[in-house]
């Protein structure tokens, strides 16, 4: 059936509506690519699941959209708003070759001397590949920088002593500035100032990042009062735990009856921060957020995906998993069985791409748990706590606790 326009798609009587509020992982890039990808894989979803789904512009001071989409039957509306802090991302990324190898030293000492990298290899291998990979590249940059430097220092040794120092610095500084200016294929900067943000206050958040959240969760509010069926969160990768302390302090400060609430986390690497010597605050987010009935908590990984901690319950490896648990409802994408052979065949080895597969179509539901789609969740005529109601965690699901630090702010 595939998209249509808005006024092909009924919104009479009985239209289910939702206002969806999404949070990035650690992305410099505008909001709009967000759209785009919702609108495209939106598209591509609508046409092989056969139901309809519209996209239109959004009007207000914040970024998003709308979407009207008639699925089994039902006419829905949503509202989906971006919640930026790109520009926090961006200002962090500012550090230029000799910032970024400082973020390095700093960085790799506070896992190491904290004991949270042995921690979180013993965990899951995958994400720490992912996590050593820009550490390792950077050396390696270094390395062929200094081989650069010697050999120009060896091929002006009948010039002066300083001038032939000279051009060695300068030829290893323009080695090390090709690879920069190359990063946006090899994404070694990028993932550097994403490992170096987290750990900037050892984990803690910086105040500027909390006074974003509390932005965010001034918005998730103002939703709850709109009027709305439901009110579903989204965070993606370095976005959950965001998305947790979100949530955690919006139920604290109490919730006004009326809409759903879901929290719907993807991709997570949350162990990443909750393994730190600074993260007490999130870690008693995840111990706050995990019994609350107030709203529905599904996490969404799969083991395909090298860059987030697969299967893992982030409350209970973080080591805080508190009597009464209930959240999160933890289920796997499945990628080799939700994906078609083809498809998996041309994603497996674009690492980047499948860490957001989770947001995109997938053409193999019937062969797999097909009870992920990322479109009818946001877009579909059930809650998330109905779509995933007496559902049961994946068999395969991690709960062993092994995070060095459990104090809980």
């Amino acid at each position: 059936m595939g998209v249509g326009s808005a006024k092909d798609i009924g919104q009479g009587a009985g239209v289910f509506r939702r206002h969806v509020l999404y949070i990035p992982g650690y992305d410099p890039f505008p909001p709009r690519r967000y759209r785009e990808l919702y609108r495209t894989e939106g598209a591509a979803q609508a046409a092989i699941s056969g139901y309809r789904l519209a996209i239109q512009p959004r009007a207000g001071e914040t970024y998003g959209w709308r979407v009207a989409a008639e699925i089994d039957g039902r006419a829905v509306e949503a509202e989906v708003e971006v919640l930026v802090w790109s520009d926090l991302v961006k200002g962090s990324m500012g550090r230029g070759i000799a910032g970024t190898y400082a973020q390095l030293a700093r960085t790799a000492w506070l896992y190491l001397r904290s004991g949270a990298l042995k921690r979180l290899i013993r965990l899951r291998k995958g994400p720490m590949i992912a996590a050593l990979y820009p550490a390792v590249l950077l050396v390696v940059q270094g390395l062929v920088a200094l081989a650069a430097g010697g050999l120009v220092l060896w091929l002006t040794r009948a010039l002066p002593w300083g001038l032939g120092w000279l051009l060695a610095l300068a030829s290893g500084w323009a080695v090390l500035e090709g690879f920069r200016r190359i990063d946006h294929r090899l994404f070694v900067y990028y993932l550097m100032h994403d490992y170096a943000f987290t750990t900037v206050e050892g984990g803690a958040y910086p105040a500027v990042l909390e006074a974003r959240l509390a932005a965010f969760r001034a918005r998730v509010r103002a939703a709850l009062a709109s009027g709305v069926d439901e009110v579903l969160v989204v965070g993606h990768s370095s976005g959950v735990h965001l998305g947790v302390s979100v949530l955690a302090d919006l139920i604290r400060e109490g919730v006004p009856g009326g809409p759903a609430l879901g929290f719907l986390s993807l991709g997570q690497a949350v162990p990443m921060v909750s393994y730190l010597p600074g993260a007490a605050r999130l870690r008693g987010d995840l111990a706050y957020l995990s019994t609350r009935e107030e709203l529905t908590w599904v996490d969404v990984t799969a083991p395909g995906d090298g860059c987030s901690f697969a299967l893992c319950d982030p409350v209970a490896v973080s080591g805080v998993a508190p009597e009464g648990q209930r959240w999160p409802l933890i289920l796997s994408a499945a990628f080799t069985q939700t994906l078609s052979p083809e498809t998996w065949r041309a994603l497996r080895r674009r690492y980047f791409r499948l860490h957001f597969q989770y947001l995109c179509a997938f053409d193999n539901l019937s062969g797999g748990p097909g009870d992920y789609d990322y479109f009818r969740i946001t877009a579909g005529p059930l809650t998330l706590a109905d779509r995933f109601r007496g559902r049961k965690p994946s068999a395969s699901r991690i709960t062993t606790p092994l995070s060095p630090f459990r104090d809980m702010a």
